[in-house]
């Protein structure tokens, strides 16, 4: 089955958004700084006290978007997202934590997370999915795990979109049979702990980035309020390609989307 011009223009413009994480380049927008200054800045080891926040704030989060998830999106009949509120929402939540510095983040991530989850499953209905499902309630959660590249010397095969998919199939397809079996009000059950760990650390590598950022004094005087907003918008960004692929998979196949995804990946490489 042939893939249509616009479905090609869709996969083209996901594979931008999943294979050029956004967030350097949104905090070097933001401020007015080259982005080889802000990669440079982000690129530096975390002090302890930064990795002990993160570690400890993104495993709270994660738990708590996994056991607040089912009551916290609906399917309202809505057929297009609406970033802009949950974005309002997450600008808000770091506006305040960016008085109290590092010491909110354990407050705050679990707040702003459980706001671009709800944004991010909004993003799903709006694909065709169905918020309630726990299939997608999964997929939703795993794109916590997406953009997290640190560095063009990290593996390729560990942080392309497919490559994020294929580490995590194992971790997703266990916690998915868990919970259809038994629902997700048990988060403390051994495969929902390994899923939560799973996706904790992979969603650590972009909060160390935030929370370094705003250490960052030119980056940091933006205030926490905006940093969020560049926050959601990176995830937001990885939601738009995830749910517009799946859509697109469950058009024509996952094996056809998959094998053009990779031909777009071929000819980014070569040119």
């Amino acid at each position: 089955m042939d893939i249509s011009d616009l479905d090609l223009v869709t996969l083209a413009d996901a594979y931008q958004r999943l294979e050029n994480p956004s967030l350097l380049i949104r905090l070097s927008s933001a401020v007015g700084m080259p982005l080889e200054a802000v990669t440079r800045e982000l690129g530096k080891k975390a002090p302890d006290v930064v990795v002990d926040a993160v570690s400890s704030s993104a495993q709270k989060a994660i738990e708590a978007v996994l056991q607040n998830s089912m009551r916290s999106v609906a399917d309202d009949g809505q057929t297009s997202a609406s970033p802009r509120l949950h974005t309002a929402a997450a600008m808000s939540t770091g506006a305040v934590a960016g008085f109290f510095g590092i010491s909110s983040l354990i407050v705050e991530l679990p707040l702003t997370t459980g706001i671009m989850f709800r944004s991010i499953a909004d993003i799903a209905r709006a694909e065709g999915e169905s918020p309630q499902d726990p299939e997608t309630i999964l997929n939703c959660m795993q794109v916590f795990a997406m953009g997290s590249r640190e560095s063009e010397k990290d593996d390729a095969a560990e942080t392309s979109y497919y490559g994020v998919r294929v580490a995590l199939s194992k971790t997703l397809s266990d916690a998915l049979q868990f919970v259809a079996s038994q629902g997700l009000g048990n988060a403390g059950a051994p495969v929902l702990i390994r899923l939560i760990s799973t996706l904790a650390g992979r969603f650590g590598v972009v909060v160390t980035q935030k929370a370094m950022a705003q250490t960052i004094p030119v980056i940091g005087a933006i205030g926490g309020g905006l940093i969020n907003t560049v926050f959601i918008s990176h995830f937001q960004d990885m939601a738009r390609g995830h749910f517009s692929i799946r859509r697109l998979e469950r058009l024509y196949g996952v094996d056809v989307i998959q094998g053009a995804y990779q031909r777009l990946k071929r000819d980014d490489a070569s040119g």
